[in-house]
């Protein structure tokens, strides 16, 4: 069961490491809080949060980062490894990934002036990808409410926490990296139908993350 005091004996100072390395990549990239946030908000949508959506493509593993709603979308990788990196010096093969991004989440919120709150830690790391689950579960900028609001209900959050997470996109408005042609590629080969109107449309304004 997660508590907050997971790490006490095994790696007491994980918290202030991860906001640490946080908040010297902050200096260089104002962006990057929102993008942890969102990483953490992504990897729960597909089979709870458990780190897979940091799983590169391998021979078993098709990687959650190329689906349709993570590619060309989701950064902040290289802060997270700058992270494992720091607790790995520190305290060797005790924290997990997905706890990784749980804490960085909350730090990423706090270090810029919005709330904090206690992080439940524990979380054990997926050994598998599932982009499947990415394309399916993972709230698309081309659906309706309905469809959206129905994904946040099927992992136990409301129209609150909707509304929260929608305000990370215009934390971070100006990361819009790609064009409206990458981006109907990127959903047509997920099996989403774009209209024209709907391709040149930016992330963060209709994007509910």
């Amino acid at each position: 069961q997660l508590n907050s005091t997971f790490y006490d004996n095994t790696c007491p100072n994980a918290s202030s490491i991860v906001r640490g390395v946080i908040q010297q990549a902050l200096q260089s990239d104002v962006r990057i809080g929102a993008s942890l946030i969102r990483l953490h908000f992504h990897d729960c949508f597909v089979n709870g949060c458990d780190g897979s959506i940091l799983l590169d493509n391998s021979a078993n593993i098709q990687s959650e980062k190329d689906g349709a709603p993570n590619t060309n979308s989701t950064r902040g990788f290289n802060v997270v490894d700058n992270i494992k990196t720091a607790l790995e010096n520190s305290c060797p093969g005790i924290v997990s990934c997905a706890d990784i991004l749980a804490l960085a989440a909350e730090a990423s919120v706090s270090l810029q002036g919005g709330p904090s709150w206690t992080v439940l830690l524990g979380r054990r790391d997926s050994l598998t990808a599932n982009q499947t689950g990415a394309n399916s579960s993972i709230p698309t900028p081309f659906e309706s409410l309905t469809n959206i609001t129905a994904k946040f209900t099927a992992v136990g959050l409301n129209t609150n926490d909707l509304v929260a997470l929608s305000g990370i996109n215009f934390f971070k408005s100006s990361l819009v990296r790609t064009h409206s042609d990458e981006r109907s590629a990127d959903y047509s080969a997920a099996g989403y139908t774009i209209s024209a109107e709907q391709a040149t449309l930016t992330p963060h304004s209709i994007h509910p993350t």
